[in-house]
């Protein structure tokens, strides 16, 4: 912990082996090259929002523990892939962090509702709370789908980013399903909750004219999460080309997997290897300072992201994806169903229109024997 707090600026060149190649280097779905864009990448990663073990904030559920450390990485995971979303919700995707540079409000709104207190829409207290219901106890491991499944519950809560989140089981999208998720209300929810200077002529922080605003928000922004298994105990090969793929699609919100019981957040990848924001870092809890103002430093991983064989990946993962408007997920139809057709890269899931009629309903599924 020590070194890790210690060192930031020292690590950025300790870790400066990246690697010198002609490979293009996808993070999220940005191509860069590592010869003529190595700032770039390096400001892209540091600019995702970094959720690490915390120690010493308060107490989950009052009596609870007050770290989690050998416990959290994958609560931690799931918060980072969908502060991702927020942040293509409400900042966008180019939005860059600097660190000094006095940020945007609507940027502190997102960090807030990861802040571990009992009160932010998606802090490890509202995840551990919400996680006793899908059978997990406080404290306890989670494995991708579990921390999803808990995570579109929270997501209920979060009217400001008014979001609609899906969680495509059984290795089978529905756009069906997706379309009348997206479209069950129509002016967008989250408009009350935004400040009026926004609401008022501003779409996700863009003027927009009045026209396509209206249309637009018959579309609540989309959070799609694909829970998988791609293999037994390994990654099977012939899934590896259609894994990379996802990460070069500009709706990419990464991965959420790791190796066994030790989870990380996967943004992009060089080559044959995956880059991957670590949350195996202890680092004390971070409280508003007196002006109400958050320390945000910590939550930006200022050193190059780490990297691992892709055939090291545990085989079970869970994608994601946003979509901020329809068109968004009729264009990732499209690049899923071309996908389909690459030699050598076997589909890691199934995109189709309706319901397969051998499907169950849902409720009968998750009965016991």
């Amino acid at each position: 912990l020590f070194l890790a707090t210690l060192t930031y600026d020292t690590l950025r060149f300790e870790y400066e082996d990246f690697p010198e190649t002609k490979e293009p280097v996808w993070i999220l779905g940005r191509k860069y090259s590592v010869f003529t864009e190595k700032e770039e990448i390096l400001l892209d990663v540091t600019s995702r929002l970094w959720f690490t073990y915390r120690k010493n904030f308060p107490a989950i559920g009052g009596t609870g523990p007050t770290s989690d450390t050998g416990w959290g990485c994958m609560l931690r995971c799931g918060q980072m892939i969908f502060a991702q979303a927020l942040v293509c919700r409400h900042l966008g995707r180019d939005w860059r962090w600097i660190k000094g540079k006095r940020q945007v409000d609507n940027y502190f709104s997102v960090l807030n509702a990861f802040v571990d207190r009992k009160d932010s829409y998606y802090s490890i207290h509202q995840i551990a709370q919400m996680g006793v219901g899908e059978g997990k106890s406080i404290g306890q491991w989670y494995g991708p789908n579990t921390v999803a499944q808990v995570l579109k519950k929270l997501a209920t809560f979060d009217t400001w980013s008014s979001l609609a989140v899906h969680i495509a089981m059984d290795n089978t999208v529905v756009m069906e399903e997706i379309r009348r998720l997206c479209q069950s209300n129509a002016p967008c929810a989250g408009a009350a909750a935004c400040p009026a200077v926004e609401s008022d002529g501003l779409y996700n922080g863009c003027p927009e004219e009045a026209g396509v605003r209206d249309r637009r928000s018959l579309w609540k922004p989309l959070v799609l999460l694909i829970p998988l298994r791609l293999g037994l105990t390994e990654i099977n090969e012939a899934y590896i080309e259609t894994l990379k793929h996802c990460f070069m699609m500009p709706q990419s919100l990464g991965v959420i997997g790791g190796k066994p019981n030790s989870a990380h957040y996967f943004i992009g990848y060089v080559g044959e290897e995956l880059i991957y924001l670590d949350p195996h870092t202890t680092q004390p809890a971070v409280e508003p300072n007196d002006s109400g103002c958050l320390p945000d430093e910590s939550f930006h991983c200022q050193h190059p992201p780490c990297r691992m064989s892709i055939a090291e990946l545990d085989p079970s993962i869970a994608v994601g994806f946003f979509c901020n408007t329809e068109e968004d997920f009729n264009d990732w139809c499209q690049q899923i169903k071309k996908l389909s057709l690459v030699r050598a890269a076997l589909p890691m899931f199934e995109l189709v229109e309706r319901q397969p009629s051998h499907f169950s309903n849902p409720d009968v599924l998750n009965l016991t024997p």
